[in-house]
């Protein structure tokens, strides 16, 4: 049996005034800015700035296709497993997501300091 390498982080509940479906909402996670979005009904958890030059996701959006756009270049990411869409070759961090009784945990890497 394998343990969790994660550190479960209580984020956000699940109603839609705290999450409206479509709209990237940035939490803090273990100190961290973490973005949730909500899209179709699943929850998705990502890093808050793009890997290519640290533009805010909170201030993009969601492409006709569910991308998340950067609102600086307008690199598209997958929010589901962090593959660039639009073909730059950056990779966004994406966080497991995990919904208990109406709230949303996020897992973060546990540190072995």
């Amino acid at each position: 049996m394998t343990e969790s390498l994660h550190q479960w982080h209580e984020v956000a509940d699940t109603t839609a005034a705290a999450l409206p479906e479509g709209k990237i909402t940035e939490v803090t996670a273990g100190g961290r800015k973490v973005c949730l979005l909500r899209k179709e009904g699943r929850v998705y958890a990502f890093a808050a700035t793009c890997p290519h030059s640290g533009a805010p996701f909170c201030s993009g959006w969601l492409d006709a296709r569910g991308h998340v756009v950067c609102p600086l270049h307008k690199y598209r990411f997958d929010p589901a497993n962090g593959r660039n869409t639009s073909g730059e070759g950056y990779k966004l961090r994406t966080y497991p997501v995990d919904i208990r009784e109406g709230i949303i945990f996020i897992g973060l890497i546990a540190s072995t300091i």
